[in-house]
């Protein structure tokens, strides 16, 4: 669906992308995941046709996004982080011109506007002024113009940023269910987010891409790392020489920290046996009350923080550099790209207009047919 072929972006000196590729296949719910300034929003501009790359290729359905923008930009609905709205609209009339701006064939528009205010739940606020909404229900308008024209990739650049922990649920569930129907890119630095709808990461750090795989495959990969948590009651002066004991046994220095039922002591190891048996019997052996002993498996997070790690840096980046990716786009000179001539738009426009006649068939059919 996309091929993004040895990416690069440079902003002067700074190195914001750097050669990257990677492929999204139909049918899966994409994270893309990095640090703040890691190429993120960056690689996401290019791909939708917002910014100019300075190296490198990406192919939209086979269309380049810099030689065919118009075709390639077909199958692409994208919600950037600031959502494009026109506040002083109504939902219903701001999509209504989006889906004019997107061309859609005139037949179709109040029906494909009439099913994203449904699917997004705006049924009850299609009327009220975008200015008005809370910014949950501004994040579900945007989320509906990126439905609009029945694009075949939803491109989501940070959708739950400054939401309330109910509206971050619901946008959450609702991208859920896009993903049952569409190819969805979550792009985040919230891991709890990626994990909780997304089935295939990528990660991007100093501009490269460190992992690409599904979350389950990802996190097992990264297993060689256990760690154990103790929940005990306190040792008294027994303390430092059970620390001592914990480090040996387990060939690694552990933590802890006094909480109100004693003492809590957690400890990374690569050794790949399971110790709670043995740890089980060294606290034993310092009559202590065991309150909990338990095997901490590997996280998402632990992977992306192993993978993000600032250990390197990348040729014309400064470690000390901490500027983001859209401070850098502010300044950029060519930060744009050709939408077509005009040319090509009436051939686009003529094409909509042969589809007049068409029933309409919903943008969430799964029967495969033509749409």
């Amino acid at each position: 669906m996309i091929e993004v072929k040895n990416l690069t972006k440079k902003y002067g000196s700074h190195l914001a992308v750097n050669n990257i590729s990677f492929k999204i296949e139909k049918g899966n719910v994409y994270g893309f995941l990095g640090p703040n300034g890691a190429g993120k929003s960056t690689t996401m501009n290019i791909i939708t046709g917002c910014l100019a790359a300075t190296d490198g290729t990406v192919l939209i359905d086979g269309h380049d996004i810099f030689d065919e923008p118009d075709k390639a930009k077909k199958h692409i609905g994208y919600l950037p982080e600031i959502p494009p709205l026109y506040s002083d609209m109504t939902p219903f009339e701001y999509l209504s011109f989006v889906a004019e701006a997107k061309r859609v064939s005139p037949n179709l528009r109040y029906p494909q506007v009439k099913e994203v205010i449904a699917v997004t739940g705006l049924e009850d606020h299609c009327d009220r002024l975008i200015k008005n909404l809370s910014k949950g229900y501004k994040q579900r308008v945007g989320i509906a113009q990126a439905m609009l024209g029945d694009p075949d990739v939803i491109i989501l650049d940070e959708p739950t940023v400054g939401l309330d922990p109910k509206q971050i649920i619901e946008i959450r569930e609702l991208i859920k269910d896009l993903g049952k129907i569409k190819t969805v890119i979550l792009s985040s630095h919230i891991l709890a987010e990626v994990a909780s709808v997304c089935d295939h990461i990528i990660i991007i750090s100093h501009g490269n891409i460190v992992a690409n795989d599904k979350i389950d495959k990802l996190v097992s990969g990264y297993s060689d790392v256990s760690g154990y948590s103790m929940t005990i009651s306190d040792p008294g002066s027994a303390l430092n020489s059970l620390l001592d004991a914990i480090d040996l046994l387990t060939g690694s220095e552990c933590r802890y920290e006094e909480i109100r039922e004693g003492i809590c002591i957690t400890v990374n190891t690569s050794n790949g046996d399971d110790l709670r048996e043995k740890l089980f019997d060294l606290l034993i052996s310092f009559n202590v009350k065991i309150l909990e002993l338990k095997r901490l498996a590997t996280t998402l997070e632990d992977v992306f923080l192993r993978l993000t790690e600032d250990n390197y840096s990348l040729p014309g980046n400064d470690d000390t550099d901490n500027t983001t990716d859209e401070e850098y786009e502010e300044n950029d000179e060519d930060g744009s790209t050709s939408d077509g001539d005009e040319e090509n738009d009436d051939e686009d426009d003529d094409k909509n207009d042969d589809d007049d006649d068409d029933g309409y068939t919903s943008l969430f059919s799964t029967s495969g047919g033509e749409r």
